[in-house]
């Protein structure tokens, strides 16, 4: 296992301080420029702070309009969290990944569709239809 770079979770500890204080455009303006950071969504999203989890899902929404090229970097650190323990965060990456719309995640988020916590299975269904309705739009 490699180990863990100080420089790494500095980063995530600025951008989830900086989520806390509200600052959603300069953090919007930091993942277009240094797209690496699609790497700390995973983290910012099962942030034990409300307003950071809150402001992760408002930034990955921001990116999906102001970014979309690059929204789906986000989706390999949100795949593993629809297998989560806590139905809250499995529930959170299925909406942001319905959010990003990329149709390679639906069969994914068809292994939540029958999930033990009836809001993921709702969330799930939604974000499936979300990404279909997407997909056929002009």
């Amino acid at each position: 296992m490699e180990p863990v770079r100080k420089e790494s979770d500095d980063s995530k500890t600025m951008l989830a301080d900086y989520m806390e204080n509200g600052l959603l455009d300069n953090i919007i303006d930091m993942f277009k420029h240094d797209h690496s950071l699609y790497a700390y969504i995973g983290d910012l999203i099962t942030d034990e702070r409300i307003r950071v989890r809150i402001g992760a899902t408002a930034l990955v929404e921001s990116l999906r309009k102001e970014d979309p090229e690059n929204a789906a970097k986000a989706i390999p650190y949100l795949l593993p969290l629809l297998k989560a323990e806590t139905p809250v965060i499995r529930g959170d990456a299925a909406y942001l990944l319905g959010v990003i719309g990329n149709r390679d995640v639906v069969p994914f988020l068809n292994e939540i569709i029958n999930d033990a916590d009836a809001n993921v299975r709702m969330i799930a269904e939604e974000a499936i239809k979300d990404i279909a309705a997407e997909s056929t739009m002009p």
